[in-house]
């Protein structure tokens, strides 16, 4: 067997024109963190995090960031970007990773983006349809009429004008939803067409995209093992850290997985049995999201993950894929032909 130890030779000269990326993703608590770390040292790489929590300072154990002892001395970039009261945004976050590709294609190594915010990895692999800018008059009346007519007002209307957005996003994602509605109302024409138009296909890089996976008992037992773990590392003191220095509950971080949920305990909203349920169950319908949105990604191989596998073996089969890629990589640039991928086995 391969010792995931050992780093994994290529030619620099390959990376630099041919401009490979390695993407790794999957839901929460499947295990890509330690995974990744392991594949970046074999690779003699860094990992580039795309996670739109991470992005964060200060917000460490809800967002399960690792440590500094966790990361084993491997870097991790685009983490601890913005603090939690300022703005920050998919172009942004795209704006930042394309930087750091470029930087570790022109030292001659494979960049590895790892995350499980979908939006972040689609818009690196293949561009981004930015639109107008806010209307925030606009904004604030639909606030004034979502909050005279019900919460579910502005899905129901949203479904009148974008159907297919409807259809895409879920009911209780206000900022999406009020984000569609915006650009509608700008444009004058469904946020899902121009998305259309635009078809995300600009593709600036050759990419291996591998998705990690566990048998759904398996990954959810693993959320809730997840969950305890982070209560038992201060969750709730970090939450109360944050509020104490002025960062509210309407912030769009504090509205993270962890965070609202301890937020209202601490507010007095429920007691602390309920706030952990809550964030049991609400942390195992993300997970069930992003697999959702995952499966929909074009040409993401998956490796599923067995109980018994330890993290160094999943780790070892993903830098023999990427060997793999490499190889094929160098011999298309050879021969003027198309990089063909083979799927992993399960």
């Amino acid at each position: 067997m391969t010792n995931c130890s050992i780093p994994v030779t290529h030619d620099s000269s390959l990376i630099t024109r041919g401009k490979p990326l390695v993407v790794l993703v999957g839901p929460t608590a499947v295990g890509k963190s330690h995974i990744a770390i392991l594949v970046a040292k074999a690779l003699g790489t860094e990992v580039l995090t795309a996670d739109s929590r991470q992005v964060f300072r200060g917000m460490d154990i809800g967002t399960d960031k690792p440590t500094a002892a966790e990361r084993q001395g491997v870097p991790h970039r685009l983490i601890d970007l913005v603090d939690p009261d300022q703005p920050f945004n998919t172009g942004e976050f795209r704006r930042h990773a394309l930087a750091e590709i470029a930087r570790l294609h022109h030292e001659g190594k494979v960049p590895l983006l790892v995350g499980g915010t979908g939006l972040y990895v689609r818009t690196v692999l293949r561009g981004l349809w930015e639109g107008p800018a806010a209307d925030w008059e606009f904004r604030r009346g639909l606030a004034q009429e979502a909050g005279a007519k019900g919460a579910d007002w502005l899905y129901r209307r949203l479904g009148q004008v974008d159907p297919a957005s409807a259809r895409r996003l879920h009911p209780n994602d206000r900022v999406k939803i009020v984000r569609a509605l915006e650009v509608h109302h700008l444009l004058g024409r469904p946020l899902s067409e121009e998305h259309k138009r635009h078809a995300f296909a600009e593709m600036p890089f050759v990419s291996l995209l591998i998705g990690l996976t566990r048998e759904r008992t398996a990954l959810y037992r693993r959320v809730d093992d997840r969950v305890e773990l982070e209560l038992a590392k201060g969750l709730v003191e970090e939450t109360k850290r944050l509020m104490d220095r002025g960062y509210g509950r309407d912030l769009g971080s504090m509205k993270g997985l962890g965070y609202k949920q301890m937020a209202g305990h601490l507010a007095g909203d429920y007691d602390y049995a309920e706030a952990v349920r809550r964030l049991k169950r609400d942390t195992r319908r993300f997970a069930k999201r992003q697999m959702t949105w995952f499966r929909k990604e074009p040409g993401l191989q998956w490796l599923s993950i067995e109980d018994t596998a330890s993290p160094a073996q999943v780790a070892e089969r993903i830098v023999g894929e990427v060997r793999r890629f490499l190889e094929q990589l160098k011999a298309d640039k050879l021969t003027g032909g198309t990089l063909q991928r083979e799927h992993l086995s399960a």
